[in-house]
């Protein structure tokens, strides 16, 4: 049975929170673990430098989130795990596609709408500060995912565009260049209804721009102590009832199992207390957390052992993409000038002096030499068996006119000298 190739791009700017584990590490991880898939994680780093000109914290990101996602489980040798930028083929296919898209469909892409909307809402002219890495971001990840031809990409619902244009892209490169064959798959859009937004410090989505955040492995233990101490709740004491529908519940339950969350909301019916409550999150979290931790703790203190697993992973990612952009190449017509096959000149068959064995009405067998017009030249007396005149003529062949002695049993034909038997016997021999 053949698998599901799916991909999935991994942000690589910014320290991963708690909200990120629940809501894309862990279930990436779980769905990457079935036989039924071929999956690619890839760490867009291309991608991070829209956003960000400071090269120290482009470093630290990728390092802090491929050891993130390595602690949290992701087994590098049953995925392909590597890095954008260690994939040439990537920018390659980049300018290939660039050179297929409409600029038109580029300005209707989000982003690049978000910042002109906020300029001109600011009076600023629409393009400003706009990079071409920002207003192009869309055609990089058309690359990121048509190099290795997937039938998913996992993404949020703001990522969706991004993948229609990802089709648009590939279908028009497949009628333009295809030739009838589909160069590259038409992805699809894969939107995980069931994963769970985790709530923050403060009841909304938890995230960095709210600094909101409940941290996954930084600052350690302690870090994800005072965190959770943070939780906004109400002023509700000891023993008396709490309202079970509330944002520490929700962050409990992203891990707990369906026995300990129905127990851990009867708790809080029967009035357990705000800091027991946190007391018993601290708990649950840092049993599935701690070992992490420690596993994440070793890789960063050990990056060359994470980029020997990312090379790994960017050979194994290449050996799929460069066959690939082979073909495209070859198929817009980049290809080797190899020789033009030339046309064969047609054979001119040169005619050539002939022996021709017969036998007569006599019962004798006989042979005749004639020239390349058709001229007799020669012709012999008869012999009992063809066997005999088969070896006058081979001995002719060999010897030329050197066997015309006065025994031969030949005679000349009139009007013929012994020049142009030799003449002719020579020609047939360099024949």
């Amino acid at each position: 049975m053949s698998s599901t190739r799916v991909l999935t791009g991994i942000t690589t700017s910014g320290t991963p929170h708690l909200g990120n584990y629940v809501g894309a590490i862990r279930p990436a991880i779980v769905a990457s673990q079935s036989q039924e898939t071929d999956c690619f994680f890839f760490m867009a780093d291309y991608h991070a430098l829209i956003k960000c000109d400071d090269p120290a914290r482009i470093e630290r990101s990728r390092l802090e989130i491929a050891a993130t996602w390595l602690a949290a489980g992701l087994d590098p040798e049953r995925v392909t795990f590597y890095r954008q930028s260690d994939v040439p083929e990537v920018t390659e296919l980049n300018w290939l596609l660039t050179c297929v898209t409409a600029k038109g469909q580029m300005n209707r892409a989000h982003a690049y709408k978000a910042s002109t909307d906020v300029n001109e809402a600011a009076g600023e002219d629409p393009d400003h500060g706009v990079t071409m890495g920002l207003f192009c971001y869309p055609i990089l990840m058309a690359a990121d995912i048509l190099l290795f031809n997937p039938h998913k990409v996992p993404v949020g619902r703001d990522q969706i565009q991004h993948i229609e244009m990802a089709r648009d892209v590939a279908a028009r490169f497949n009628h333009m260049f295809g030739a009838g064959k589909e160069l590259f798959v038409l992805p699809e859009a894969h939107i995980e209804e069931h994963v769970a937004t985790l709530p923050g410090l403060d009841g909304r989505k938890m995230s960095k721009s709210y600094d909101n955040t409940i941290p996954l492995f930084e600052g350690g233990s302690k870090a994800l102590k005072d965190a959770i101490a943070k939780i906004v709740t109400n002023s509700l004491l000891p023993g008396e009832p709490k309202d079970p529908e509330c944002h520490l519940v929700t962050i409990y339950e992203a891990f707990a199992t369906p026995e300990q969350a129905a127990k851990f909301r009867a708790d809080l019916v029967a009035g357990l207390g705000w800091g027991d409550a946190k007391k018993q999150l601290l708990d649950l979290i840092e049993s599935q957390i701690g070992p992490m931790r420690e596993r994440y703790a070793e890789l960063m203190a050990h990056p060359e052992r994470i980029e020997e697993l990312l090379q790994i992973g960017a050979a194994k990612a290449r050996a799929v993409a460069a066959p690939l952009l082979k073909e495209v190449r070859e198929a817009v017509g980049l290809r080797r000038m190899n020789a033009i096959p030339q046309a064969k000149e047609k054979a001119v068959k040169v005619a050539l002096p002939t022996f021709k064995q017969f036998r007569l009405a006599d019962g004798q067998f006989y042979f005749n030499f004639s020239d390349a017009h058709g001229r007799l030249l020669l012709e012999s007396q008869g012999f009992a068996s063809g066997k005999d005149a088969g070896q006058w003529v081979g001995k002719l062949k060999k010897e030329g006119i050197a066997a015309l002695d006065a025994d031969a049993p030949v005679k000349l034909a009139d009007g013929v000298v012994a020049n142009e038997i030799a003449a002719a016997l020579d020609a047939l021999n360099a024949a």
